[in-house]
């Protein structure tokens, strides 16, 4: 019986292997590509407005507007979410499978999920629900039935149903204790067991349980002051890098620029370089999968374009610049060549130990702590958003105790399984969401084309 499971285990770990590869990536970045094109290239001829829309007021206010945060702590947020493991290790992987040149299809990428992350925005603003404590609601589960009618209901059930899967935080949770067990308890020859990983567990549990049980408003203003700083810290820690080593930058840009068309090996060798880099800026900015829209959902603006132009910045700043800090110094480094079984997060703790040798590898931990807890955090309220609507509003505070206890699970056993469930999760989100966005696309491009025609006026 133990070896007829172990082998379903296997075979459901290698369909999910198939169905969350190729396929996944050609729903998010041919659909992205197909909203790029139908809003001509909204993500690059509008990007002055969003950077504008930042400092209107209504972006940063929280008046009394229908909603619970601004829209500039709903951007935090969601890139609270997105910015995570995936945009170090992740890159990493991206690099030793493909080279330095898919960073250069990483900013590619980039811009397509912009274009995704408009719509979903837009849609966001226009297409608001009620739950059952009548709090106005938003996110995919109500743009498909405010804005498809009550027909489509089953759609947004079964998105729901997906998001309370997708969005368990296993995979950083696990990551966490295993880069601490690693780098701190390892050398000093702790054992590295069960009980360990459980005090471990209760350490994020203590941690996550003080901004979670708080509300969307606690993780807002979370989000809203620990992002900025997490992201300038690492941006003047790779800076630091660069000026130790400015005479390898040139190299550096090089190499992303000069591989990123490679053809020494045929057209394969250039699509593969070319789709490894899309594909890993698509699962770290999640444009299209259904998150974005449940955080921007909760903005207190009342203008869906201005909500597009503000939620197109997030895959700007998580798949454009934090993954490109990330493969700076991987590259400069040059560790990431020629490995057959890469580990990112080691990859990259190994790169910035040799470039900056003693304290490199821990200034990195600190930054993987911010980004890990940063996700949990924005990730809980995506599962209450998915629980508020299949249970009810009064319900969501038993999701949050499933969901701390889960962290404790996930420091606890191996994951190959459980990571496995929730990638396939995430993938049939994309699926529910992409399919509402393309549906619905014409009317956000028929607003999109009277605001410019006629921008609304803004209130100082």
């Amino acid at each position: 019986m133990e070896n007829m499971l172990e082998y379903l285990s296997e075979k459901f770990i290698d369909a999910c292997d198939v169905v969350c590869g190729w396929p996944y990536f050609f729903l998010l970045i041919g659909g992205g590509l197909f909203l790029f094109i139908c809003s001509r290239a909204v993500s690059i001829r509008c990007l002055p407005r969003a950077l504008r829309a930042l400092r209107d007021k209504q972006a940063t206010d929280s008046g009394k507007q229908s909603g619970q945060i601004s829209s500039v702590q709903a951007l935090l947020s969601a890139i609270a979410a997105t910015v995570g493991m995936g945009n170090i290790a992740g890159v990493a992987i991206a690099l030793s499978i493909g080279g330095a040149g898919t960073v250069f299809w990483m900013w590619v990428s980039a811009l397509v999920g912009m274009s995704t992350k408009f719509f979903e925005g837009s849609l966001s603003i226009m297409y608001k629900g009620r739950d059952s404590a009548g709090e106005v609601q938003g996110g995919p589960m109500y743009i498909i039935t405010q804005g498809m009618g009550a027909k489509w209901k089953p759609l947004a059930v079964a998105f729901s149903i997906f998001g309370l899967v997708g969005t368990l935080c296993f995979m950083q949770a696990n990551q966490l204790v295993e880069s601490v067990t690693t780098i701190f308890t390892d050398p000093m020859g702790i054992e590295n067991t069960l009980t360990l990983r459980f005090i471990l567990g209760i350490i994020m549990v203590a941690i996550v349980a003080a901004v979670i049980l708080g509300g969307i408003k606690r993780i807002a203003l979370f989000a809203s002051r620990i992002v900025p700083v997490m992201v300038i810290l690492y941006l003047i820690l790779v800076i630091i890098i660069m000026a130790l080593h400015f005479r390898e930058i040139p190299g550096v840009f090089g190499k992303i620029f000069s591989e990123a068309f490679t053809l020494r090996a045929g057209f394969g060798a250039f699509a593969h370089v070319a789709l490894t880099g899309a594909r890993r800026a698509a699962f770290v900015n999640e444009a299209g999968v259904g998150t974005a829209s449940m955080m921007h959902g909760a903005s207190k603006n009342t203008d869906p374009i201005r909500e597009g132009f503000i939620a197109m910045l997030g895959p700007a700043i998580d798949s454009g610049l934090v993954c490109t800090l990330t493969s700076i110094p991987i590259i400069i480094a040059g560790n990431y060549v020629g490995l057959e079984d890469p580990k990112g997060l080691f990859v990259a703790l190994g790169a910035w130990q040799q470039l900056l040798p003693g304290l490199g590898h821990l200034l990195l931990m600190v930054i993987v702590f911010f980004f890990a807890f940063s996700t949990m955090f924005s990730y809980s309220y995506y599962g209450q958003k998915c629980t508020n609507y299949l249970f009810g509003a009064h319900n969501v505070k038993w999701y949050n105790y499933y969901y701390l206890a889960m962290i404790v699970v996930a420091a606890m056993i191996p994951l190959k399984l459980m990571v496995s469930i929730m990638d396939l999760a995430f993938a049939l989100m994309a699926c529910c969401t992409m399919f509402t966005i393309i549906r619905l696309s014409p009317r956000v491009l028929r607003l999109l084309d009277l605001y410019l025609k006629t921008p609304p006026v803004s209130k100082k």
